[in-house]
């Protein structure tokens, strides 16, 4: 079930939080680069970031991904896709991305970014109908690819 996430609450911002550590870190040991920002946000900065959460819950409740989007005029930017490890390739960003692009009515396209060795990630968004528009060097070890998806 996915559902919004009230990440002013507490508890569930800290479960999100956890969740977040747990997921990006394996993006860090992907991409060597461990300096990552959501590696080092806090439940403050969760909680004060203007993002709009949504989890994907299991039937016993656990939250096993989470979206995070902010929409701009027409656009959906994606800021987090992150799913709990040991529910890795259950398809859970696939349901994740597929619910934000049906529940956003008005937007014309989709933009994203990930690590540009984060390979699962780039193949993700391509499979998913996305194009690169271009890598920017943030640090000598570390670039991102962009991406977009146009919908109409």
């Amino acid at each position: 079930m996915i559902k919004k996430i009230d990440i002013k609450n507490e508890t569930i911002a800290e479960e999100l939080l956890k969740l977040q550590l747990l997921s990006y870190n394996v993006e860090a040991e992907l991409i060597d680069f461990y300096e990552i920002p959501p590696l080092k946000d806090t439940i403050k900065t969760l909680q004060q970031c203007d993002e709009i959460f949504y989890g994907h819950y299991e039937q016993d409740g656990e939250l096993s991904g989470v979206i995070s989007i902010k929409v701009e005029k027409n656009v959906l930017d994606i800021h987090r896709l992150m799913v709990h490890p040991k529910h890795f390739r259950k398809g859970i960003a696939n349901m994740l991305l597929a619910f934000v692009e049906g529940s956003e009515k008005e937007i014309d396209k989709i933009i994203v970014s990930t690590g540009t060795k984060n390979t699962p990630a780039v193949r993700f968004y391509e499979i998913n109908g996305f194009s690169k528009t271009g890598e920017t060097r943030i640090t000598e070890q570390l670039s991102l690819t962009s991406f977009i998806k146009i919908l109409h």
